[in-house]
């Protein structure tokens, strides 16, 4: 019997983590079946248990259950602990191991993929819920000259820059004035309501990357923004969401797969 994994969410329709892991599994040669999970939004922890009971041998945490999963976990990885949200769940008898992988996603899709140097660069990122806590900590490993966290609510801000001893400067957005940035990433979810973070004019250095962790058929409002604003390079989250899902399929099943041909599968059928 092929082992069980699934995605958990509410809504989880739209992942497209099953056509991602059943590629990389044809990829390796492993026997698994991956499916969506639908939990109800007060039911994680009763859904994810039910899943388990049946065999299942890890799960992917998407919205709105990262900072639940946290919590659900038995042994935590450093990356889990530094960013309190996970989206990798492993079970292995009474155990619950639990990941962070969205950091390493992101990284690995600016650096291999985009071919952006981080190192010595001035990194401006939008939010301070479960997705931008998940990618500071791998982000600062990159060391980068100046790292700057804008939020829509002041205190998030601030307790999530404070929980990373002062590695990184909260800033609310107006005082962004004047200031500008090489690597801008959106970790709001303005685009999945058609929005724009409120973001100042004149904030991309030239030569800057926009990064959405979104992603869908057409451009999302903030790098249209960036485009207008004179973004040298603009990219949606697709390539994230790859690799993201790369490394929990690594955590997993013990081998590394390879993504390019799963992301370029996936822009052709988000082109067509």
């Amino acid at each position: 019997m092929p082992d069980q994994y699934a995605v958990i969410g509410n809504p989880v329709a739209h992942s497209k983590s099953p056509l991602i892991h059943a590629a990389f599994a044809r990829q390796t040669g492993q026997d698994l079946v991956y499916e969506r999970l639908l939990a109800p939004k007060d039911a994680f922890v009763a859904t994810a248990n039910a899943f388990r009971a049946r065999g299942g041998r890890g799960l992917n945490v998407t919205l709105p259950f990262k900072g639940e999963a946290f919590r659900y976990a038995t042994v935590l990885s450093e990356r889990a602990r530094s960013a309190q949200a996970v989206n990798t769940l492993k079970f292995d008898g009474d155990v619950i191991f639990a990941d962070n992988t969205d950091g390493a996603g992101l990284v690995n899709d600016l650096v291999r993929n985009l071919g952006c140097v981080i190192a010595g660069r001035r990194i401006l990122l939008m939010g301070a819920g479960g997705a931008a806590s998940g990618v500071i900590e791998p982000l600062l490993q990159q060391q980068p000259a100046q790292f700057a966290l804008a939020n829509r609510t002041p205190e998030k801000t601030q307790s999530l820059a404070q929980s990373f001893r002062g590695a990184l400067e909260a800033v609310s957005y107006s005082a962004l004035a004047g200031r500008q940035f090489d690597l801008v990433v959106n970790a709001t979810s303005a685009s999945l309501a058609g929005e724009l973070p409120q973001l100042p004019p004149g904030v991309f250095a030239r030569g800057a990357l926009a990064y959405d962790m979104m992603y869908g058929r057409g451009e999302t409002p903030f790098l249209a923004f960036a485009r207008s604003e004179g973004a040298a390079q603009l990219a949606d989250g697709l390539g994230m969401l790859v690799e993201q899902a790369a490394e929990s399929f690594y955590i997993w099943r013990g081998l590394r797969p390879d993504s390019a041909p799963v992301l370029q599968q996936l822009r052709q059928m988000k082109d067509d």
